[in-house]
């Protein structure tokens, strides 16, 4: 049974591990459906406060007795079977969710969910889309992974049936999903500590999209091959777009750029055009504004509203975020943490103007560095200095094998670049001491490595 058929208004749910970026708006979104709302959380954050602030319970650290008068408790993927909360909520009969179960039954109760997938650039067409749609007077529910300004936040509370969510590939929580439209940026291998190769991956995104109704459409990169072998047989409304595929339904011609680093181009279908003069860096992001653009107009929004929306669109956080400056040079923060998404934010700062680049990287779990390795250690070629860190292991546990000193080694047989710093510390000392005006320091990875940015700029 669904819980919102199951629970009376006013039942209390509580989330644990409710400060992580997408269970918070997903408290939100059930405070707005008149349940009573917890959660726990180990540490304290800006998001917590803001729960808080609108009336939710919020505990820290994880606790038998957190879970006492819920009827139903809502879980991340990244907590423990022997978690506290959980055990107890087990041996009391409440009934457990993992998360993206219950931001499944949501998207049930929209007509109109739009869910946008692929290895790479999620955050960003999510962000997009939604300014379009917001614009258009569509009033959506949202959820993104990071902070976009227009909504404050990386949810928003609206009115349904529209319901743009961002979704992941990985353990396929995306299946979880029920989307009348599916947007499909690309698929590269990624998360290989839980798909076996790229085969498992491209089977897992054509599950996603024949999930699409006949009625819904699946819009999709006729640039990427691997998009375009997945999307082969669906019975719904297929539109493409792309740059190098000219016979694609949405092209972008005449393509330039700005002394500034920004993209314009005019995109159209052979019967409509617009041009638009984009305000985020990068070649990749006239892709994803495609996708926007394909996707608004599939719903009905004028390309005028759509045009208005992508140029006053200036990226949501850590995208190539700008964070100030040390010694003169410019900083920028970036979650890039596949070898795709990293080159794409070194051809980003190569096209501004600029002495040297230099690029400080945290790798992002040793399965995925270890996957990856020979990708990674070509992905630094175009940079000037390379400052490498200690890999984050978010979810795992080090296997011995994989290290920074060992992956540094190796970018040096290719491009002799890179230096290995053993802590956050001596990276920034580093800094402060070569790096110098005109410079461009990109801070890179998606674990802590913000951090940085955040020091070296006071900002």
């Amino acid at each position: 049974m669904l819980f919102y058929d199951e629970l009376e208004k006013g039942s209390k749910i509580h989330f644990i591990g409710i400060g992580g970026v997408s269970m918070s708006g997903l408290a939100e979104i059930a405070l707005s459906m008149d349940y009573k709302i917890s959660g726990s959380d180990m540490n304290e954050s800006d998001v917590l406060n803001k729960l808080r602030k609108n009336g939710i319970e919020i505990m820290i650290g994880h606790s038998e007795e957190n879970v006492h008068g819920a009827d139903l408790v809502v879980y991340t993927a990244a907590v423990k079977k022997d978690n506290p909360e959980l055990v107890e909520a087990q041996k009391l009969n409440i009934r457990t969710m993992e998360r993206s179960e219950f931001l499944g039954e949501l998207t049930l109760l929209s007509q109109e969910t739009i869910s946008i997938c692929g290895t790479h650039g999620k955050t960003t067409t999510t962000s997009m889309i939604s300014v379009a749609f917001i614009n258009g007077g569509k009033d959506p529910y949202v959820q993104v992974g990071a902070d976009l300004k227009q909504i404050d936040g990386n949810y928003r509370i609206g009115k349904y049936p529209y319901f743009i969510i961002e979704s992941c590939e990985y353990v396929d929580s995306f299946l979880q999903f029920h989307p009348e439209t599916a947007v499909l940026l690309n698929i590269e291998e990624d998360h290989l500590d839980y798909f076996k190769d790229i085969d498992a991956i491209k089977a897992s995104f054509k599950k996603f999209v024949e999930k699409v109704p006949e009625r819904g459409y699946v819009i999709y990169n006729a640039d990427d091959p691997n998009s375009c072998e997945v999307i082969k047989d669906l019975k719904c409304n297929v539109i493409s777009f792309g740059i190098k595929n000219t016979n694609s339904d949405w092209i972008a011609t005449d393509i330039t750029l700005n002394p500034t680093g920004f993209y314009s181009f005019t995109a159209t279908n052979g019967y409509e055009e617009v041009r638009i003069d984009l305000n985020v860096v990068g070649h990749h992001n006239i892709l994803n504004a495609l996708a926007t653009i394909a996707t608004s107009r599939a719903h009905g929004i004028d390309l005028e509203t759509i045009k208005k929306s992508l140029e006053e669109f200036t990226g949501a956080s850590r995208r190539f975020e700008y964070r100030g400056t040390l010694n003169g040079a410019r900083v920028f923060d970036d979650y890039a943490h596949h070898p795709t998404e990293i080159k794409a934010t070194i051809d980003s700062a190569k096209v501004l103007p600029h002495e040297k680049i230099w690029v400080v990287f945290q790798p992002h779990t040793y399965s995925r560095t270890k996957a990856l390795w020979d990708e990674f250690k070509n992905t630094f070629m175009d940079c000037d200095n390379v400052l490498l860190l200690d890999i984050y292991a978010a979810r795992e546990k080090d296997d011995g094998e994989t290290s920074s000193m060992n992956l540094a080694d190796a970018i040096n047989e290719v491009s002799s670049n890179c230096l290995y710093v053993s802590s956050f510390e001596e990276c920034i000392d580093y800094l402060k001491e070569h790096v110098k005006e005109n410079d461009i320091v990109l801070t890179i990875g998606a674990g802590t490595v913000t951090k940085i940015s955040h020091e070296i700029t006071n900002n």
